[in-house]
């Protein structure tokens, strides 16, 4: 967890501002209903909720990749550093230090690692010697990518394409990390590998992330902060720390209660009476 001074300092500059979007596909499928959020310097941001709570729809809207989908920013704006940016080219976006990992692991699978890797770096024009340097930099974070560096992507473990879709977007050099779902599919030991990588860069590095994620008791355990969608909506926020002790979030989120872990079907029953939705 971040020490007091750095806290301090974390909550002094606020990179992205999600302020009140609404998000709206074909014209009218309305996905998020007045969502706010944000994501401060060198801070670890979780946005959790269950499959179709909105969370990879608020990642495209912050990284433009919402008209892809034909789905629209309709109500609210997002800014980095204080700017608007929901309508800038996605590329452009990147050049400013935010990119997207997108859920799913996409890798060009006809590539090789490092080819993979090296297309995270078209955006930068800083020469040879950089890009190498990055590269290099990508290689001690993911030690298991040198190993399979001339390896066809597409051919690579689950795991190994999470790791090459992490490492392409460092090679962007980015300010802030959007991380969509980075437990999918994945198991328990890579899962953790995963998480304690994100930890590294967020220390090591100051990359800044916002990830959206279904698995709440890994990313409460690494973020600093979250917030909780429903349906759309922002239902809760707080302090990680605050969330994981929750009395709601602790029974319906993590299964768990004052009387010891809860079945599904418990969990399904405290769905219905949840306060938040009443």
């Amino acid at each position: 967890m971040l020490d007091a001074a750095k806290t301090t300092d974390v909550q002094a500059e606020t990179l992205l501002e999600v302020n009140n979007i609404e998000v709206i596909y074909n014209h009218v499928i309305l996905v998020l209903k007045g969502v706010s959020l944000n994501v401060p310097r060198g801070g670890i941001t979780a946005l959790l909720g269950g499959n179709g709570a909105g969370k990879t729809t608020t990642l495209k809207a912050i990284s433009n990749l919402l008209h892809s989908e034909r789905g629209e920013v309709t109500k609210g704006s997002i800014k980095h550093r204080g700017e608007i940016v929901h309508e800038l080219d996605p590329a452009e976006l990147v050049r400013r230090g935010v990119i997207q990992v997108m859920e799913g692991r996409h890798c060009f699978e006809h590539l090789t690692v490092e080819e993979n890797l090296l297309t995270g770096y078209y955006t930068r024009a800083e020469g040879k010697a950089a890009m190498m340097a990055d590269l290099e930099k990508v290689y001690e974070y993911f030690p298991r990518l040198r190993e399979r560096r001339k390896s066809q992507a597409g051919y690579t473990s689950g795991g190994e394409q999470q790791m090459v879709a992490i490492g392409r977007a460092l090679m962007s050099k980015p300010e802030t990390i959007l991380l969509d779902e980075p437990s999918m599919g994945l198991a328990p030991q890579l899962v953790e590998e995963i998480f304690g990588i994100v930890k590294d860069l967020n220390e090591k590095e100051g990359v800044s992330f916002l990830l959206a994620e279904q698995n709440t008791n890994v990313a409460l355990r690494f973020a600093h902060y979250g917030y909780i969608l429903e349906s759309g909506r922002v239902v809760m926020d707080g302090p990680a720390a605050e969330l994981r002790e929750n009395p709601d979030v602790k029974e319906f989120y993590l299964g768990m209660s004052d009387e010891g872990r809860k079945s599904f079907r418990d969990v399904r029953s405290y769905r219905r009476r949840k306060r938040w939705l009443s």
